[in-house]
């Protein structure tokens, strides 16, 4: 049975074993764990019941990444994403009076054509049809993404109304915890010690315990929340979906999850290693994986799912397959039960990891051609404009829109692809919708 699986998760053919997936799943989760107290904060503004939420969280976090791992036998986990999240909150309930049943049904109805474009196999052609130079710009894009996050996160990094930002306050300590654990995590990772960046999660959270700086759990079960106050709340309210208001919703919901999806799963199958030819292999069965997340997410009770760029911790580590994603989900499920450990999980804690992530997927920067302005200028929009916008999507906009534009001044607009002069336009209407 376990040669049965090691030959179906390929692993003489990616060189990996199950003590490097497993460990490599457990990077992932605990590097994106966090979803599971901020997406009840987020949602629950909107006055959803946190607990549901908390619950569907996992579960839908579950879903995704073991469909990822057993059908399309990618290491790449998903979750409710952050950005979209606060669209669902604060844009469409608060902003726009929308009852929360009512938005969740828009997720729903957006996840349906998710599905309905993925089966047409469109998302794969988009995918493909991306230029080499802009899928490696997308994944160092999103390498510099997450490393602003983590330095964010860690406090290196804060707010400043004089600068937009500036240097974190080096007398706040938890700040040092963020230092401390990422000069420890480099030197594990140059000594070459396996699993170097769990490794220096696990020193900081008890470097932090130690000192005070985390507080120690207050228990180590706890039974997971009910899912009723969510559940199925959407196919209740589907037939809300009776205005141009909520439809232009519902195409937002669509259009920002499938743009996020398709950046992180370029950027992190280049990371990986696994494109061939420009293409992604199996690319089919990861967009059908992630679409049918984000449709049982819908009925659970949470906003749309997509894939999260903290996978990117995981394969840092040397998860391959998707044993990896698999182990993630599985952690999902036991983290239901086990929150108040997750507790000593703190952004501090995670912060060097992702620091570390955007580091290595930022040497993809050597494979673009910068000494041809028609593929620098869009590519190093899309590098610039990730972290900055704070979105893959919105950083993925300005090089796609602009890259049509350089080729034709360059007289080579017909090298160009039907698709990417059709994607230019469709992402000036993705900004406009954004911006109305």
């Amino acid at each position: 049975m376990r040669a049965k699986l090691e030959h179906y998760f390929m692993f003489d053919q990616l060189k990996t074993n199950w003590r490097r997936e497993v460990l490599a799943g457990l990077t992932t989760f605990v590097s994106m764990c966090y979803i599971l107290f901020v997406n009840p904060s987020v949602l629950g503004a909107a006055g959803m019941d946190k607990g549901a939420v908390f619950t569907a969280t996992a579960l839908a976090s579950a879903f995704g990444c073991l469909v990822m791992g057993i059908f399309a036998k990618y290491p790449i986990a998903s979750a409710p994403a952050l950005g979209i999240n606060a669209f669902f909150a604060y844009t469409v309930v608060i902003g726009m009076k929308v009852p929360w049943q009512t938005a969740l049904a828009g997720v729903f109805v957006a996840s349906l054509i998710f599905i309905l474009i993925t089966i047409l196999k469109l998302r794969e052609k988009i995918i493909n049809a991306i230029p080499a130079d802009l899928k490696f710009a997308i994944s160092a894009g999103i390498g510099l993404f997450i490393a602003f996050i983590g330095l964010h996160d860690g406090g290196l990094i804060v707010a400043n109304k004089s600068t937009v930002v500036g240097l974190g306050s080096l007398q706040t300590p938890t700040t040092w915890l963020t230092i401390f654990g990422l000069i420890i995590t480099v030197i594990l990772m140059i000594r070459q010690v396996p699993g170097a960046i769990f490794v220096g999660m696990v020193l900081t959270s008890a470097l932090g315990m130690v000192t005070g700086l985390i507080a120690l759990p207050k228990g180590i079960l706890s039974p997971a929340p009910s899912l009723a106050p969510t559940f199925g709340v959407a196919l209740k309210n589907v037939g809300q979906i009776n205005s141009l208001q909520l439809w232009v919703v519902v195409l937002t919901f669509l259009l920002v999850t499938f743009f996020d999806t398709a950046g992180t799963l370029v950027g992190l199958a280049q990371q990986a290693g696994f494109m061939k030819d420009n293409k992604m292999p199996r690319v089919g069965k990861a967009l059908a994986a992630d679409s049918s997340a984000m449709f049982v997410g819908s009925i659970l009770g949470t906003s749309p799912v997509g894939a999260y760029v903290e996978s990117s911790a995981g394969i840092a580590v040397g998860g391959r397959s998707g044993v990896t994603a698999i182990s993630a989900g599985l952690f999902f499920i036991l983290g239901m039960f086990f929150s108040p450990l997750l507790a000593v999980v703190t952004s501090q804690v995670t912060a060097p990891a992702l620091i570390i992530v955007g580091v290595l997927m930022a040497a993809n920067l050597a494979h673009i051609d910068w000494f041809k302005l028609e593929i620098a200028v869009p590519a190093f929009l899309i590098l610039i404009g990730m972290p900055l916008t704070y979105s893959i999507s919105d950083g993925m906009a300005l090089g796609m829109i602009t890259y049509p534009i350089m080729m034709i001044a360059a007289k080579r607009g017909k090298e160009v692809s039907g698709v990417m002069y059709a994607l230019a336009l469709i992402f000036i209407g993705f900004l406009w919708i954004l911006n109305i």
